[in-house]
């Protein structure tokens, strides 16, 4: 029998953690620098805790728990632990809530910052007696979601940024080199090639409405950052990235992963299919999978299969949906989510991987072709100069 841990008792974490490595994949922290910058959540002014912190504290606190630590003093452990004051804020309003006799689950819904699919599973976990079990489950969803985020940014960073140099290279030769070679051409009075007139005239555009460019980026971005939240822009901007040739087939697949390990969590602790299917729609905020979850949860309501539900909607793959029909017959819904899950972030893996092996040669050539294309231009009329003395 293991005893119970107090306030007045030493307590030593890195004693504590190991328990729940085999378990749940600990995230590594970073050296500082560029690349760990590049790897931090975003927040866009969500009022949601990162990924990262969450992921921390369930896996700490889970493993406190299972230790024997009393729920007090995990979470004064887990306040103590963060540094900036708003986090920490939060923190402490869960901790207050708790000692002043709310539940967990209550506690974590009171702050606003936890999602409803958190809170609900910590629940499901206080009253079955299994909230140990719940909180890994947790660390364990948070840590797959910030991998996947993690693997899609490493596949795009370094191609984003070799093509910002790129395009960087290209404007200065267009903006200040050509127009130099076109002063100078100018001068002798004779024809030019086609291809340096056409490099000429392209250069001559760019240096008149790059301003113009740069404004209508700038209000794009402005429009798509203001509507981002409305209907009829985020339909359109899932429909237009949905048919995008590679990225279209990934981002479906990043989506797939996380409705099926959510739906796999909520399915293996005990709740109705409909309520997990409502709590994965306030999850899962990509606007094909949203839309249809709410539609599919009137179906299952009115008496139909989960299976032929999702089959009516092209997001959901056939395959899926075979593999979804076998758990219903079998009665193994979340040894199948499961799976699905597991497979489509084993594709997302290797997609984001070949993504960018991909993309890194082809930038290369382009912006070498590009650039040879420029300087052929601008001494081909020199070699024809050379030639007429």
């Amino acid at each position: 029998m293991q005893k119970k841990l107090f306030m007045s008792d030493a307590l030593d974490i890195r004693k504590i953690r190991p328990k729940a490595v085999s378990q749940v994949a600990v995230v590594k922290e970073e050296s500082p620098g560029f690349w760990a910058f590049l790897n931090k959540d975003i927040s866009l002014g969500g009022n949601k805790l990162p990924d990262r912190i969450k992921e921390n504290f369930y896996l700490e606190l889970g493993s406190l728990l299972e230790a024997g630590v009393d729920i007090r003093t995990a979470l004064e452990l887990s306040r103590d632990e963060q540094k900036k004051k708003k986090t920490r804020a939060v923190f402490d309003n869960v901790l207050s809530k708790v000692v002043k006799g709310a539940t967990l689950s209550a506690a974590l819904k009171s702050t606003g910052r936890f999602t409803p699919y958190e809170f609900f599973s910590v629940q499901i976990g206080e009253e079955t007696g299994k909230l140990v079990q719940v909180l890994k489950e947790m660390a364990v969803y948070f840590n797959k979601k910030i991998k996947q985020r993690r693997q899609v940014m490493g596949a795009i960073t370094y191609p984003v940024l070799v093509l910002t140099v790129a395009f960087g290279a290209v404007s200065f030769m267009l903006t200040y080199v050509v127009p130099m070679f076109a002063d100078t051409f100018r001068r002798f009075g004779s024809d030019l090639p086609a291809i340096t007139q056409f490099v000429i005239a392209a250069s001559a555009f760019i240096k008149k409405y790059v301003g113009l460019l740069f404004l209508f980026l700038f209000g794009v971005l402005c429009i798509c950052l203001w509507q981002r939240k409305n209907e009829w822009f985020r339909k359109l901007a899932s429909a237009l990235l949905m048919r995008m040739p590679v990225v279209g087939a990934l981002v479906q697949k990043i989506y797939l992963a996380r409705f099926c390990n959510t739906l796999a969590l909520l399915v293996a602790s005990r709740i109705p299919i409909v309520q997990a299917i409502r709590l994965t729609r306030q999850m899962i905020t990509f606007y094909p999978i949203e839309t249809s979850l709410q539609k599919i949860e009137d179906k299952v309501i009115g008496g139909m299969p989960l299976n032929k539900a999702l089959s009516e909607f092209s997001i959901y793959p056939a395959k899926m949906v075979s593999m979804v029909r076998v758990g219903e017959e079998v009665n193994q819904l979340e040894s199948f989510f499961a799976r699905l899950a597991d497979q489509y972030s084993n594709e997302v893996e290797y997609q984001t991987a070949l993504l960018s092996k991909f993309l890194e040669p082809f930038i290369i050539v382009v912006l070498g072709v590009v650039v040879g294309v420029i300087l052929i231009a601008m001494y081909l009329p020199l070699f024809k100069l050379g030639q007429s003395f």
